[in-house]
């Protein structure tokens, strides 16, 4: 996709873009694995006090700078799960609660899924093209 088509908006009220949806998956997978699962202490991406910074920004977000981040996220969530069997529980915690490893692979099996539809609906919505 080209940078604007990247940036490409689905419909009002939506925001979300094929941009926006990477940056999305680069947090979520910074929450999840680092924060939640590894317990580190590390700012979270795209975030300026708005929630939805992630598809909200993109209109002036480098494009290389998400896929890079969410490229990165993802070698390290691969590390840390590497490392720790299915029911070890985190050592983090989002929303007041811990979560164990299984939960956590489940969640992001269940965040792909969703938002793969979505981006490839955007996607049809950019070029037109429809699966066989």
């Amino acid at each position: 996709m080209s940078d604007s088509q990247l940036r490409t908006r689905s419909v009002p009220p939506s925001a979300m873009s094929p941009l926006g949806l990477i940056r999305h998956m680069a947090h979520v997978e910074r929450v999840w694995f680092r924060l939640v699962l590894a317990g580190e202490d590390v700012p979270l991406l795209f975030k300026d006090g708005d929630p939805d910074c992630d598809f909200n920004g993109v209109e002036s977000a480098p494009a290389r700078e998400a896929f890079a981040a969410w490229r990165a996220e993802v070698q390290h969530a691969r590390k840390v799960s590497a490392a720790l069997p299915l029911d070890a529980v985190g050592e983090g915690e989002r929303h007041g609660q811990v979560y164990s490893h299984r939960w956590v692979l489940v969640h992001m099996i269940e965040e792909y899924a969703r938002h793969n539809g979505h981006a490839d609906l955007l996607r049809e919505r950019i070029d037109g093209a429809t699966g066989a």
